[in-house]
């Protein structure tokens, strides 16, 4: 499903990822855990297609290329970007999806009982309230963006950083169910978010152990 080989990249002439590989077969839920500023998220972004790798290959869904890649998969990153446009169009980004499978993720994302205070619901405009949105909001409408993809392949940076610990575990709760079938990569600083994780690695000095 996802095949990293001898991949290195790197920021103003610094080292971040060097020389990794990784072979993540299908249905496989791995972790990556470092700190903060260790490539965690560079990596995550290599994986969606949104960085190309200055050396190695990348596979993703037998798909080499950065935008080929970008569409076999579903991403949730720390700081999502809302547009300003409604909440239902946040989530389902110009496709046409089933009003049932909308209703499924605002659900499983934990969104119901807040879009149910809003007077337009659903259609009630981002950009009159992205000021008045919690982080919290933003990240379950970015999880709910990335459940209705509904791609065979999720990846994960910091899902519940804005979430408080209930929040984040009923949240996390609701992902795992969601991505039972699909493979899933996590990035966390946070050990306790990868709990029943196929394998968990630390990210150090560019390399997995």
């Amino acid at each position: 499903m996802i095949d990293l080989k001898n991949v290195t990249f790197s920021y103003d002439n610094k080292m971040i990822i060097n020389n990794l590989s990784l072979n993540i077969k299908k249905g496989d839920k791995i972790g990556i855990m470092g700190e903060s500023g260790s490539g965690k998220s560079t990596l995550l972004k290599l994986l969606a297609g949104l960085y190309r790798a200055e050396s190695g290959t990348v596979t993703v869904d037998g798909e080499t290329e950065p935008e080929a890649i970008s569409r076999k998969v579903s991403v949730v990153m720390q700081s999502p970007m809302l547009l300003p446009l409604s909440i239902y169009d946040n989530i389902t980004m110009g496709h046409k999806y089933p009003d049932s499978q909308v209703e499924r993720v605002v659900k499983m994302a934990r969104l119901s009982n807040w879009i149910e205070t809003l007077p337009d619901g659903l259609n009630t405009y981002l950009g009159d309230r992205a000021d008045e949105l919690s982080g919290g909001q933003a990240q379950r409408i970015a999880i709910a963006r990335a459940m209705c993809k509904d791609s065979e392949v999720l990846l994960l940076d910091e899902p519940a950083s804005a979430l408080d610990s209930e929040n984040s575990k009923s949240v996390l709760e609701a992902i795992m169910d969601y991505a039972a079938d699909k493979t899933v990569v996590h990035v966390t600083h946070q050990a306790q978010h990868l709990e029943g994780y196929t394998r968990i690695y630390s990210l150090r000095d560019g390399e997995l152990i």
